[in-house]
C-alpha cells in the first residue's frame, strides 16, 4: 500500500510518554501507511522536541493551545489522509491492519475504541463512558486516534484554535458520520490518577455539556486545570 498517512502529535513536555506513543506507531511504518510524522509542540521545555527530532519528524512549533498546534500541524501535512494521536496514547498492537482494511472499503473519518493504561472498575466505567459516547452522540475525543481524509478535514474547515474541546469542534463540522474501528487506542491516566477517577469523569462531563451549550472554550480551559 502507498503510504498515505499524516501522523499528526500534539506536545507539551511530553519525554515520558511520547517515546511510547512513537514505538507504537512503528507498525504502521513498516505496513507502508505512514507517509510521515508531524510533532506540532506548545513550547517544550524538556527533551520532547529532541525526541521528535531524532524519531524524524516534520517539528512544528507555536503558542501551547492544542487545536492551534493541530491546526498548524494539519496545514503542513501532505498524505492524503490525517491521523491525530495525542503523545500519552499508545495503539494497540494489530492497528495498522485494522486500518489498512478502512483505507480498502471506505472512506469516511473513524476512530479506535478507548482504554486506559489502568486496572480496576473506574478506569472501565470511565472508558466505557467515552466509548458510548462515542458510538452514540458521534463525539470521539483525540485520545481515540482521530482518521480523517485532508478532503474531510478541509471541508469541515480545519481544527479551531481553541485550548478545549477542539476534538469536539471538528467532528461535529464533519459531514460524515465516524466508524468505529476494532482497534483500541491505550491512553494515560495520570491525571485521573491525581484527580480522582469520580471526580475527573464528572468535570469532562460537565465540560463538555456546558461547551455543547455554547460556553467559551477558554474560560472553560482554566476552569478545567484548576
Amino acid at each position: 500500500m502507498t503510504a498515505t498517512i499524516s501522523v499528526i502529535v500534539p506536545t507539551l513536555d511530553a519525554e515520558k510518554t511520547l517515546p511510547g506513543c512513537l514505538q507504537a506507531l512503528i507498525e504502521g511504518l513498516m505496513a507502508g501507511l505512514i507517509k510521515e510524522l508531524i510533532v506540532t509542540d506548545g513550547g517544550s521545555q524538556d527533551a520532547t522536541c529532541h525526541i521528535a527530532d531524532e524519531a524524524g519528524a516534520v517539528l512544528v512549533r507555536g503558542p501551547a493551545s492544542r487545536g492551534g498546534q493541530l491546526r498548524r500541524g494539519a496545514a503542513v501535512a501532505r498524505g492524503t489522509w490525517l491521523l491525530v494521536i495525542h503523545a500519552d496514547t499508545i495503539l494497540e498492537p494489530g492497528w495498522a491492519q485494522v486500518v489498512a482494511d478502512h483505507l480498502e472499503t471506505a472512506e469516511g473519518p473513524a476512530y479506535v475504541r478507548l482504554k486506559f493504561r489502568a486496572r480496576g472498575l473506574m478506569p472501565t466505567w470511565v472508558a466505557g463512558w467515552a466509548n458510548m459516547r462515542s458510538l452514540l452522540f458521534g463525539l470521539p475525543y483525540g485520545d481515540q486516534g482521530l482518521l480523517i481524509s485532508a478532503e474531510d478535514y478541509q471541508r469541515a474547515g480545519g481544527y479551531p484554535d481553541q485550548p478545549l474541546m477542539e476534538d469536539v469542534a471538528l467532528v461535529r463540522a464533519l459531514d460524515r458520520p465516524l466508524t468505529r474501528l476494532p482497534a483500541r487506542a491505550l491512553t494515560g491516566a495520570e491525571r485521573y490518577l491525581r484527580a480522582g477517577w469520580l471526580r475527573r469523569g464528572l468535570r469532562n462531563i460537565w465540560t463538555l455539556g456546558r461547551y455543547l451549550t455554547g460556553a467559551d472554550p477558554t474560560a472553560l480551559d482554566s476552569a478545567y486545570r484548576r
